[in-house]
């Protein structure tokens, strides 16, 4: 094969089953209209990160080389996007008496991932530490983008399911502000570690 499949499946799962910038989102989105108006948001957030995967596949990591500074740039209007929407979702409430009622469908999910330094590092790592040499780039990324995609169908709609869930019982209360305040924290943190160690 040429990917260390058991490596790579288990860092797959840590990284896309733990809370960030984009499972935040999910689970903001999934309390503020439930899992099956979600869903186009969802299978956007899902196929966009396969619009990086295969860039990177193909060779983009190298521009990084030959163009620095524009990588550098490119990473932190990226993260200035995410934080964003970390104030976005700091703002949300699950009432329907706001401006938010419009829900975000496919392409506004395709956005998510592209614009994700987090999703970034973790694809970069995923062909910087798990990729086996001698196997052609179509092989390779075939294999990484299959197993992610895989990944992402199983855990990202169990994040959206929980923010729905969880919306039915703080909507309206007191939790709710604190509850979203919280997932913005989390949104932020999560992208600004990224960032930063980016740059040590």
């Amino acid at each position: 094969m040429s990917v260390a499949l058991a490596g790579f499946f288990i860092f797959a799962i840590t990284q896309i089953g733990t809370p960030g910038p984009a499972n935040m989102i999910l689970m903001a989105t999934g309390a503020k209209y439930g899992l099956r108006s979600a869903l186009p948001f969802v299978a956007g957030v899902v196929i966009g990160k396969q619009l990086i995967i295969w860039p990177i596949g193909f060779g983009l990591m190298e521009l990084a080389t030959f163009a620095p500074p524009v990588f550098t740039a490119l990473k932190w209007i990226s993260g200035l996007y995410i934080i964003w929407l970390a104030w976005r979702i700091s703002q949300i409430r699950f009432t329907n008496n706001q401006e938010l009622n419009i829900v975000p469908g496919f392409f506004a999910g395709l956005l998510v991932h592209p614009l994700n330094p987090k999703a970034w590092a973790l694809i970069t790592t995923s062909f910087t530490a798990f990729t086996i040499s001698g196997f052609s780039s179509l092989n390779t990324t075939f294999t990484i983008a299959s197993i992610l995609l895989l990944i992402q169908l199983t855990l990202h709609p169990c994040w959206t399911l929980f923010g729905a869930t969880i919306g039915k019982y703080v909507a309206g209360t007191k939790i709710e502000k604190y509850l979203m305040w919280s997932l913005a924290a989390v949104t932020l943190l999560s992208v600004l570690s990224v960032l930063l160690v980016g740059d040590t």
